[in-house]
């Protein structure tokens, strides 16, 4: 590992990468740290405290959101416009062939309109955190006028943070939305530590013990299913052109067992939050209807087995559905047919197709179960150990470990480019 780090930076351009990207976290960090005017701090903590949708929510921001910075929504409003310009790839053909047939170009066209969509986006989830944070005294009960004033501000701060991606994923040493996300993260482990050291006691010794070893073993857990895939072979026909012969090769099709990745967390959390911006946006324009149904959804999510229940469901169903709408066997089968490829003892076409269905809907059963523990990971851990300050973020905990695995992928990548073009 020490080897690896000290060939990384001997590489001028390597080198050069790097420090670019760490500025841009740093200016992540330091938009993070500014609040908008007027934050009440201690009724904040408080309402962050009671209130374990908004902790997820938190994670995404960077922790911005906790801070109630220009900031606030981080990369959310840009993750949902992504996840929603996928979705409508199944309800508009044109979409579906920008996206999977023209190329870089249609991917940059496609990627364009997802940033035109965060902007409503930000604009609507921002005035529904305004108006749910000031009903709960966190903010003062402004005009219109400086309520526009802040939502223009955070919907500047979410742009601005999805420009700093890209100049991260320009890089090409990871993906910048999941870096910005992991800096947040990581960012907020030193509060955590001092959080658990001040509350220790002899007393809670074992409990520590014992939940350092359940991190480790999740951490485990995590990178054994994140790297797990099933390999389906693939031969390919031999062809002759002319006086050469293409073809008659073997390989594989690798199909993962955590397909979606965090996405299904992103979806859930999205859905069992969309209650309580709905009873705030009615608010607006009936107090009294908006105020039923924000204490009726407080009462259910209050109760931490119906809550996790719900979670637990949503995520595991949106696993289902998320690889229904990015995984096409159809379209697999297709491509391996014009390529003169096919799967041994199954016939080319529809029987491809459903060959790849079934054992996609299998492995998806492991995939989702674990995603769904991943999520509810806190629910039980505050369960069995009773202890506030020892509160392990499964989400949190999946998102560091991917994207530290990924950027170590695109580093050895990089690295592998220079050494062979040294050998030329």
């Amino acid at each position: 590992m020490a080897g690896k780090i000290s060939r990384i930076f001997k590489i001028s351009e390597l080198r050069q990468r790097i420090f670019i990207i760490a500025l841009i976290l740093v200016i992540f960090r330091l938009f993070a740290a500014i609040p908008i005017p007027g934050v009440d701090v201690a009724a904040l903590e408080q309402f962050f405290g009671n209130n374990q949708l908004l902790g997820f929510l938190n994670i995404f921001s960077g922790g911005a959101l906790a801070n109630l910075s220009i900031v606030m929504l981080g990369l959310g409003p840009y993750i949902t416009a992504t996840i929603i310009m996928q979705l409508m790839t199944m309800i508009f053909p044109q979409l579906k062939a920008l996206y999977y047939e023209e190329g870089a170009q249609g991917r940059a066209k496609f990627n364009r309109f997802s940033r035109y969509l965060t902007i409503p986006l930000s604009a609507i989830q921002g005035f529904g955190f305004l108006k749910l944070l000031s009903s709960q005294g966190v903010l003062p009960d402004v005009g219109l006028t400086a309520t526009i004033v802040n939502v223009v501000t955070i919907t500047a701060g979410s742009m601005i943070l999805v420009w700093l991606g890209e100049l991260i994923t320009e890089q090409k040493l990871g993906n910048g939305v999941s870096l910005l996300i992991f800096a947040g993260i990581v960012s907020g482990l030193p509060s955590l530590m001092v959080n658990a050291y001040i509350s220790y006691t002899p007393e809670l010794l074992t409990t520590y013990i014992a939940f350092v070893l359940l991190a480790l073993t999740v951490i485990a857990g995590i990178v054994m299913v994140n790297e797990g895939e099933r390999k389906v072979p693939i031969s390919y026909a031999k062809r002759i052109r002319g006086n050469r012969v293409y073809g008659g090769a073997s390989s594989y099709l690798p199909l993962k067992v955590n397909q979606a990745g965090v996405i299904p967390i992103i979806f859930a959390i999205s859905i069992l939050l969309f209650p309580q911006f709905f009873g705030q946006i009615i608010s607006a324009f009936s107090e009294n209807i908006g105020t039923i149904v924000t204490d009726w959804v407080t009462r259910i999510f209050n109760n931490q087995l119906i809550y996790g229940i719900i979670y637990f469901v949503l995520v595991f169903a949106f696993t289902y559905f998320y690889i229904s709408v990015t995984f096409d066997p159809r379209e697999i089968s297709k491509n391996l047919q014009r390529s003169g490829g096919f799967v041994p003892g199954i016939r080319p076409g529809e029987p491809t197709a459903g060959f790849l269905k079934n054992i996609i809907s299998r492995i998806t059963v492991f995939g989702a179960s674990f995603l769904g523990l991943i999520a509810i990971l806190p629910i039980i851990v505050q369960f069995l150990t009773n202890t506030p300050a020892l509160t392990l973020g499964g989400t949190a905990i999946l998102i560091v470990v991917s994207v530290a695995l990924e950027t170590s992928k695109q580093l050895d990548s990089q690295l592998t480019v220079r050494e062979y073009e040294g050998i030329r």
